[in-house]
């Protein structure tokens, strides 16, 4: 694999920084949270650059921090903004930087996680379920474009959520060559066929 380290994508409240920790014991390598990475750069929150310098501001901080952590060495669990992936050029950075987990949940999930956090100022809002709904279909298609697994975790906890990807990233290295085999897997909007390498819709 050209690049070992993974990347957990999704709406904010789908479990990523949770899991990321979770999958970083089962894995053995580190773990970084690109939100908090941006937090301690800048000495504040993510909610206060939103409010001083707006959310353009803090889309140029995502993509130049990306554009670091192509660059680096070893391998790590990073656990991205839930709106990274709408820049184009985030999608491409995020694919070079390492395998690209999708965690999937729905609007209810998410609202059920997060209607009492004050701390994400895209749902400061008079109808924070609608908002959810809104941006999560405005941002679907950007989600899985990058993604290189789709893991829909509303019936799965943080354990079940580690392994699953655990167990996928070994498969990545014990792809079967074994003739022509074709297998297919479903994922969401996008499906996979493998011929002649067996394992589980990475693109």
């Amino acid at each position: 694999m050209k690049n070992k380290n993974v990347i957990l994508t999704g709406f904010m409240g789908s479990g990523k920084t949770t899991a990321g920790v979770r999958l970083s014991y089962r894995m053995r390598i580190p773990v970084e949270d690109t939100d908090k990475m941006i937090e301690r750069r800048e000495g504040r929150s993510v909610a206060e650059i939103f409010a001083v310098e707006g959310e353009a501001a803090f889309r140029e901080k995502e993509t130049a921090l990306l554009r670091e952590l192509a660059d680096r060495k070893g391998r790590t669990i990073y656990s991205v903004g839930g709106g990274t992936p709408v820049q184009i050029r985030n999608r491409a950075l995020l694919k070079q930087l390492g395998k690209v987990v999708y965690l999937r949940v729905k609007p209810e999930t998410v609202y059920g996680r997060l209607k009492d956090d004050n701390t994400r100022p895209l749902l400061q809002c008079e109808d924070p379920l609608e908002r959810i709904r809104e941006l999560m279909e405005s941002r679907k298609e950007a989600y899985e474009d990058c993604a290189d697994l789709i893991l829909d975790t509303d019936d799965l906890n943080i354990d079940e959520i580690a392994e699953k990807i655990a167990r996928e990233m070994d498969k990545m290295k014990l792809l079967v060559i074994n003739g022509p085999i074709s297998i297919f897997w479903g994922f969401g909007r996008r499906a996979c066929t493998a011929h002649r390498i067996i394992s589980i819709c990475w693109k």
